[in-house]
């Protein structure tokens, strides 16, 4: 199990260093304060004191609460910035691994078209990451390096560790993308030098073929924010399987079944909420008639029935 102790990377310290110091003077000033407050509620109550008393100022005491406060926060700077400055420092040798976030899933591109699900990295070896989002905001997050960036569409970010722990670690997307955002997820795992070249000669060569017509119009469109590709259940139906399946809508004249066909997909293009699958709610999609041609149409629907043909 991950703890905060476990320092995955070369960064971990003193990010631990500058939580602990900021919680140990919240901690402190929570208990003195709460102290304070239960102190004065007893000594200044009305029983004790029957006639109240006015007080205007105390130098000392201002100047006090002013210096005293300004010096601890000055310290958290310090750590703050201690543990920051060498995260933006990239060293010349660290090894490139291009990351790619979409919804809802990561990508780790190593070159050469060898792409994989996870991050497998060299142990003692400086890596640096680059941050490319093929979609909306994400933020690439492995708590037990203490390394986490926002990965944004156009921007050029990135990170960099140097892995001090082998083993298998979680990466999570902390910035919310969409419905799925929660199971954005994968693996860190870092190993010997010779089993990662093993593990990199073997890694397969990624298909790079360009998508189907019919899909670049799907992605372009951001049909894939609501209608999944593997068969989860997101806002709307899943397009996995799609061309060709029977499934129950409900009409005005109420419930029947449809096989979706040509015609089934147009309609659900041009005009959705005259016919919603049973288990979806009616009014979330809108139409798209003014924005995709008749001719992408007849692309999108090919692409649906080339992939159940694929199977």
């Amino acid at each position: 199990m991950e703890t905060l102790f476990n320092e995955g990377s070369n960064l971990a310290g003193a990010v631990d260093r500058a939580f602990i110091f900021i919680f140990a003077i919240s901690f402190i000033f929570t208990i003195g304060i709460t102290a304070l407050m239960i102190y004065i509620l007893i000594h200044f109550s009305r029983k004790r004191n029957k006639n109240p008393q006015q007080f205007s100022h105390n130098t000392k005491l201002e100047v006090a609460w002013t210096i005293i406060p300004l010096i601890i926060v000055m310290m958290m700077f310090y750590y703050g910035w201690v543990g920051f400055a060498p995260m933006r420092k990239v060293p010349a040798n660290a090894m490139p691994v291009t990351v790619i976030g979409k919804m809802w899933s990561w990508e780790f591109d190593y070159g050469n078209g060898k792409v994989s699900k996870e991050l497998v990295v060299p142990f003692n070896r400086n890596v640096k990451l680059n941050l490319v989002s093929l979609d909306v905001n994400h933020s690439l997050f492995i708590p037990a390096f203490r390394v986490k960036e926002d990965v944004i569409p156009g921007y050029n970010n990135y990170l960099w560790f140097r892995p001090i722990m082998k083993g298998t670690f979680d990466i999570y997307c902390t910035e919310y993308c969409g419905l799925a955002h929660s199971n954005m997820l994968a693996k860190a795992i870092v190993v010997d030098s010779l089993e990662f070249n093993k593990w990199l000669a073997d890694l397969k060569v990624a298909d790079n073929l360009p998508d189907h017509p019919g899909l670049a119009i799907v992605k372009a469109n951001a049909c894939l924010t609501c209608h999944s590709m593997d068969g989860s259940k997101i806002i709307g139906p899943s397009f996995k399987g799609l061309y060709g399946r029977k499934t129950v809508v409900v009409a005005g004249t109420g419930e029947k079944e449809i096989e979706e066909n040509d015609e089934y997909i147009k309609r659900s293009i041009i005009d959705p909420n005259i016919e919603i699958v049973k288990g979806f709610n009616q009014g979330l999609m809108l139409s798209y008639k003014d924005k995709i041609s008749a001719e992408e149409l007849d692309k999108i629907v090919d692409y649906f029935k080339s992939a159940v043909e694929k199977k």
